[in-house]
């Protein structure tokens, strides 16, 4: 399960274009829906092998016991590498062009007919030039607002430098376009990257450094990072704070950053999921649903094979985790996994019918 859920897997709509801005709306603010998009839902990849051939894509909303999942082209959601939601409510994946290429390009999620799209011709790979002679690289894509950013770390195997690279979409030129780069103090193989606010926030998995974007400086500043020694593979940001955590099977603490404040403190973690065997892997992947952090819990044995997963949403004025007790209504042999750094969208339910493999309900 570790080498699975590893893999990053995790048009506009008809009429007008328009973007509703409802002063008063129920959900994550930074969500702007369109006509008829009113429901939020949590996107995640579905895989029925270990081998990853054979993936769908499910959109879930636990609160409203809705759990729908879809299939595309394959050949997209196998080799996805990353993903987000913009907060014009428009959903992106990075793709390689094929099993043996690095390639990397852009889809985009077509809301009105249910499909997943090419956009443009360009590639971010590309446009930084990224060698591949005897080099390691961990990429993501980021939403900033509306805007798209291809992070990658560049470093050596002989570690004679250790660089964050990054480029900006432009839209309206199909352009990757190369912005301030940012020199790591430490070694890095992996990073948690993700919008708060109008600026982008850089996390090595072990925590000893935090690095803010600015776009409108183009520029990097470092923050304040945690005074504890500890590892995340997961963060989700709700207003001005960022929520991170381990993939520790019995988390006690859930790590919280201030934007504002620039500082650190920590909240309650959810209880050791004691209706899994203790010789399960657990993998975390935070999320915010209608305005409420939730946690899905994957599991798998020691044989990669899924083993279920559970959904905990927080209470925030008991400090407390809740179970949602979730029911998927998947096969046995399905996991679940994410890609996204942002994933929970508006979705306008009737587009998704006539396309699904099955649609469970369960009242609440």
């Amino acid at each position: 399960m570790a080498a699975i859920l590893e893999h990053p897997l995790v048009r506009e709509d008809p009429g007008s274009s328009e973007v509703v801005r409802n002063v008063v709306q129920k959900g994550n603010p930074d969500l702007k829906p369109r006509l008829g998009m009113t429901t939020e839902m949590a996107l995640m990849f579905v895989y029925y092998d270990t081998e990853m051939t054979d993936c769908d894509m499910l959109f879930m909303n636990p609160q409203q016991g809705k759990y729908i999942s879809c299939s595309y082209d394959p050949n997209i959601l196998r080799l996805a590498r990353g993903g987000t939601v913009t907060s014009d409510n428009n959903i992106y994946i990075l793709a390689c062009e094929s099993e043996e290429s690095d390639r990397l390009f852009l889809f985009q999620y077509s809301h009105a007919e249910n499909v997943w799209e090419r956009v443009g011709v360009s590639s971010p790979t590309e446009t930084l030039a990224l060698a591949t002679n005897g080099e390691r690289f961990h990429y993501l894509l980021v939403g900033v607002d509306q805007v798209l950013y291809y992070l990658a770390i560049e470093w050596t195997l002989g570690n004679t430098y250790n660089l964050l690279r990054m480029a900006k979409y432009n839209r309206h030129t199909d352009q990757w376009q190369e912005r301030s780069h940012l020199e790591l103090n430490k070694r890095c193989c992996q990073m948690v990257a993700l919008s708060c606010g109008p600026n982008l926030y850089f996390f090595p998995i072990n925590l000893t450094e935090v690095y803010c974007y600015i776009p409108s400086q183009d520029s990097w500043c470092k923050r304040t990072p945690p005074r504890i020694n500890t590892y995340i593979c997961t963060a989700v940001a709700m207003g001005t704070e960022i929520f991170c955590t381990g993939r520790d099977r019995d988390v006690t603490q859930l790590m919280v950053y201030n934007t504002v404040s620039d500082s650190w403190y920590e909240l309650s973690g959810w209880p050791n999921p004691e209706v899994l065997s203790p010789h399960l892997y657990v993998f975390p992947r935070l999320f915010v649903l209608e305005n409420q952090l939730h946690v899905l819990l994957a599991a798998s044995d020691m044989y990669d094979k899924p083993s279920g997963c559970l959904v905990y949403v927080y209470d925030r004025s008991a400090d407390a985790w809740r179970d949602l007790e979730v029911t998927l209504g998947l096969p046995d042999e399905a996991g679940v996994g994410c890609c996204f750094e942002r994933c929970v969208a508006r979705i306008y339910l009737p587009y998704l019918k006539g396309a699904q493999n099955h649609i469970t309900e369960v009242s609440s």
